[in-house]
This record gives structure tokens, C-alpha cells and sequence, in this order.
């Protein structure tokens, strides 16, 4: 059951397979296989200054299409608690590169770039489709901890073979 918080804070994205969305060569995708998300911007995106996109709303995205490309490969977040080590994020670097208006539609790619023992760097970009706009381009370095020491664990090498990074 998902608390009204979590509602506010859980962005509605939704699987896409590359083909059904863009071509990850034309936007500088290196990974040759992506995991691709969508939305639709909504009024609940947008600022209560300016109608468009406002910030907070791609850390959401970023996040959360972390979080479904995990879920994607096997990791989901309640079998990580389970076992008592989740994924904690150390840095968020964004470059903004175009501002998203009411009912645009975009496409969340994201990869993991690599792994070592205890981190591992995502990248994600945001596109626009309808006008092949690249709207925003993040890197985001994960650290995994152990939930009962509270201190970074290695990762498992069968987590990071289901990752597979595009660098090793």
C-alpha cells in the first residue's frame, strides 16, 4: 500500500523498450542497452513560479528510474532490505540543458557506467522526443551500505554482472 507521501514523492514513469522510444545512438547513449522509462508532465511537475519543469522533479525521475532499472534486473528495493544493504546516493551531478513544458513527453535512459568495491557511478539523460531535445543529462555516484552497520559494503559480483556496466 503506497502512503500519500510516497505518492507525492513516487514520479509515474513507465517501462519502454528501446524500439518503442528513441534511438539511444542518436543521443549519446553509450550503453547498448539502456533502460528507458517515460512520463508525461503533468501540472504536479511543473513550479508554482514559472510553468515548466521545475528541479526537484528530475532528481525524482533520476531516482526512480534507478530504482525500476534495479527492479529490472532482479534487485528490487524490498529484496535489498531484506538482506539489510540498499543503495544510498553520495552525489547528483545534473546539467539542465532544456526547460519541459505541461504534457511533454519524455524519456528517462539510464545505465550504470561502472562498479567498484563499494560504489558505483549512473548515468541518465532525459529526452523529448516529439522534438529530439535532450533535456537533461545526469551522473549519479551510489554507495552500497550495509543497513545494519551503516557502512559501504562490496557489491556483490553477481549484482554486478546484472548491472552489466559499461565499464568494468
Amino acid at each position: 500500500m503506497t502512503t500519500p507521501a510516497e505518492a507525492v514523492h513516487r514520479p509515474d514513469l513507465t517501462p519502454v523498450e528501446p524500439t518503442d522510444a528513441i534511438d539511444p545512438a542518436r543521443f549519446e547513449i553509450p550503453h547498448p542497452h539502456p533502460f528507458l522509462a517515460r512520463v508525461t508532465i503533468t501540472e504536479a511537475h511543473l513550479s508554482r513560479v514559472i510553468p515548466h519543469v521545475w528541479n526537484i522533479e528530475y532528481v525524482r525521475w533520476i531516482d526512480r528510474v534507478a530504482e525500476m532499472h534495479s527492479e529490472a534486473v532482479g534487485y528490487p528495493h524490498e529484496t535489498l532490505m531484506d538482506q539489510n544493504q540498499i543503495w544510498f546516493v553520495a552525489r547528483h551531478e545534473i546539467d539542465y540543458e532544456a526547460e519541459v513544458w505541461m504534457d511533454d513527453e519524455l524519456i528517462c535512459a539510464t545505465w550504470v557506467r561502472d562498479f567498484k568495491r563499494i560504489r558505483s557511478w549512473r548515468e541518465t539523460v532525459i529526452i523529448r522526443p516529439a522534438d529530439e531535445t535532450v533535456v537533461c543529462r545526469a551522473a549519479t555516484l551510489w554507495v552500497f551500505v550495509d543497513l545494519t552497520t551503516r557502512k559501504p559494503t562490496r557489491i556483490p559480483e553477481e549484482m554486478i554482472r546484472a548491472f552489466r556496466p559499461l565499464n568494468t
